[in-house]
């Protein structure tokens, strides 16, 4: 035996260190396909045959009253499917009763649907992120001494490197901060190289007013003790169909279409922001316990589907999110599922999504934005939107009323986890502020942005995030 046992070691050595010597082995990039090239058209149009359709619904057009497929804004004709999913019942029939039933047998159910049908699936094992501090700056907002971080995630890209992903972000904290602060982190442009601003060349008055106005807000989080975060959604994903093929869905699927169940962009971009949290809870500024997130539009929608999803964040502040987002698809308001359908917004959205804008129904979706709203409990909630009518409104596209019904209707989940709802089920008039609850609503009369809506956001928020809640 003693002669035996080193030929033994010797050989289980040697094959220990063969398949390290595997595993190690760099990847021949030439025996990779290349990243398939196709337009937002030619990739759609693969997707509707992978799915059997041939043809679709037009979507809504807000131009032509009298187009067959003209925009409705008449309330009389708004609810053809009245009859909404309910979050509170098995798919076996059986009443959900319990918190124990909520998190273990609907919420599971509620999450597959999604995945399946809605946004997509994101794959069981997705790379790392390797944060690097590209540069500390100091500056001044107001009276508040500030430090921003910009910092760039490193995809890892080994399995497939024809793709490079790294995601932009930027983490500002009051330079005077004696402990770790409650943050916000936003989807926007932030403030990298070749990142939209004010000081882009040749931006004008305009735009930089714009700009401004839009940045507000990052002065009065930090008069609150407060810090932010600035993530780029366009560098974790392209915000077009012919994309998909690269950035982080391009990436795990190595170049190639995606197929029906793959995650779509805005589930790749809350994908990125939680990414973004992972780094944050290694920062010792930041309490990431108390860490919100927050968007505007179509990142209105990312920040709800990352709510949804990761129950790490703790509060949300979603604005003016429409379909996709905090709007009924039962609705026939504004923008309709058809809109997100075609070649324009598909790529937001699981290609079995296209589905339902035609041959399928909106009735036949197994679940509606309530139930997205609905994941995000027990966590607070402000659903933010502008007036749709008066000066200088944001419009009626968005359907402020659909996603005030879907608010409510997300109300029975909170009391089922011994939290409030909105209080109301009445539509309120435009700044009527709905915040004594855990879900609150608000809309104002500056347009399509979340600036006016911040103080009340941050009122509502301070009944939850604490800037002394961790020594």
């Amino acid at each position: 035996m003693s002669r035996t046992r080193p030929n033994l070691l010797a050989f289980a050595f040697g094959l220990l260190a063969s398949i390290f010597s595997s595993a190690a082995a760099p990847i021949d990039t030439n025996a990779l396909p290349a990243p398939a090239v196709l337009t937002a058209e030619q990739d759609h149009k693969k997707m509707m045959e992978l799915l059997g359709i041939t043809s679709l619904r037009p979507g809504a057009n807000p131009n032509n009253t009298n187009a067959p497929n003209a925009v409705n804004y008449d309330e009389s004709k708004a609810n053809p499917y009245p009859a909404l999913p309910d979050p509170l019942f098995l798919k076996n029939g059986e009443k959900v009763t319990t918190a124990e039933m909520w998190w273990k047998q609907r919420r599971p159910e509620i999450v597959e649907d999604f995945d399946r049908e809605i946004y997509g699936r994101v794959p069981k094992e997705t790379p790392e992120v390797n944060w690097e501090i590209i540069e500390t700056t100091h500056g001044t907002n107001g009276d508040v001494p500030f430090i921003t971080k910009k910092l760039l995630g490193h995809v890892d890209n080994s399995s497939y490197p024809p793709i490079t992903v790294v995601i932009q972000m930027t983490v500002s904290t009051p330079a005077n901060a004696t402990r770790p602060v409650p943050l916000m982190m936003e989807f926007g442009f932030g403030a990298l190289p070749g990142a939209r601003g004010t000081n882009a060349p040749g931006a004008t008055n305009r735009f930089a007013a714009f700009f401004a106005a839009m940045n507000a807000w990052q002065g009065q989080v930090l008069a609150k003790g407060w810090g932010y975060a600035i993530v780029v959604p366009n560098s974790i994903q392209a915000d077009n169909g012919a994309g998909l093929t690269r950035g982080i869905i391009g990436l795990v699927n190595k170049g190639q279409p995606r197929k029906a169940d793959d995650w779509g962009s805005l589930r790749a971009w809350a994908w990125g922001a939680s990414r973004a949290l992972d780094y944050l809870e290694t920062d010792k500024a930041v309490d990431a316990k108390q860490v919100g997130i927050e968007g505007l539009s179509r990142y209105g929608k990312a920040a709800l589907v990352t709510m949804a999803y990761d129950q790490r964040f703790a509060i949300g502040f979603i604005g003016s999110s429409g379909e996709g987002g905090a709007k009924l698809h039962r609705r026939n308001f504004g923008e309709l599922v058809e809109n997100l359908t075609g070649t324009g917004e598909y790529h937001w959205m699981a290609g079995n999504f296209i589905k339902y804008g035609g041959p399928l129904q909106w009735k036949d979706l197994p679940v509606d934005a309530h139930e997205l709203i609905a994941l995000c409990a027990p966590r607070p909630m402000f659903i933010s939107y502008g007036a749709s009518e008066g000066p200088g409104a944001e419009g009626k596209w968005l359907d402020q009323k659909g996603s005030f019904m879907a608010t409510v209707a997300a109300g029975p989940v909170y009391r089922l986890l011994e939290k409030k709802d909105l209080g109301t089920e009445t539509f309120p008039p435009v700044e009527t502020a709905l915040i004594d609850g855990d879900l609150a609503w608000r809309q104002h009369k500056g347009g399509h942005t979340t600036g006016p809506n911040w103080p009340t956001f941050l009122e509502f928020a301070s009944r939850y995030i604490k800037t002394d809640a961790h020594p």
